[in-house]
């Protein structure tokens, strides 16, 4: 196995944060096992210096989870290891009555090529993208007349 590419050494002071953290358990669930995983992988402490897969077994946390937690301790903080980055994901937005009215009206009268490498999640986002841009014009359109 390779040499830990990232050494995870705190100092007195971060450590008691991070049990006290451990042991009140008034925290997030990722903030408490990420504190778990930099407290086991401490290599100051005589209890510390766990590898990988020892820290995996015991909490029942992914290898990957460790390495990244391991990594964001040494390049940013103590802070940034504790909480987990934040998932961008994509939010859908619902179609309302006249907009869906829109969707079916422009693909009446302008079906959309299918090709074979054209995918259903692409072909529904050229669609939609076109289709909001005919929307809000449409919504210009209507507030200019009034």
């Amino acid at each position: 196995m390779p040499a830990k590419r990232y050494i995870v050494s705190l100092t007195s002071e971060e450590r008691q944060s991070l049990e006290k953290l451990t042991k009140t358990g008034i925290a997030a669930a990722a903030k408490i096992n990420h504190a778990h995983i930099l407290v086991k992988a401490d290599v100051n402490h005589p209890d510390g210096g766990w590898k990988d897969q020892a820290i995996s077994d015991a909490f029942k946390i992914s290898t990957r989870t460790i390495e990244r937690v391991r990594q964001r301790f040494v390049e940013e903080s103590l802070d940034d290891a504790l909480v987990p980055r934040q998932r961008h994901s994509l939010k859908l937005r619902r179609l309302d009555r006249e907009a869906e009215a829109h969707l079916v009206a422009r693909e009446i009268n302008n079906p959309f090529q299918i090709n074979e490498t054209l995918t259903l999640y692409t072909y529904l986002t050229q669609l939609l993208r076109g289709c909001a841009n005919d929307f809000a014009q449409d919504q210009r359109r209507a507030k200019s007349r009034r």
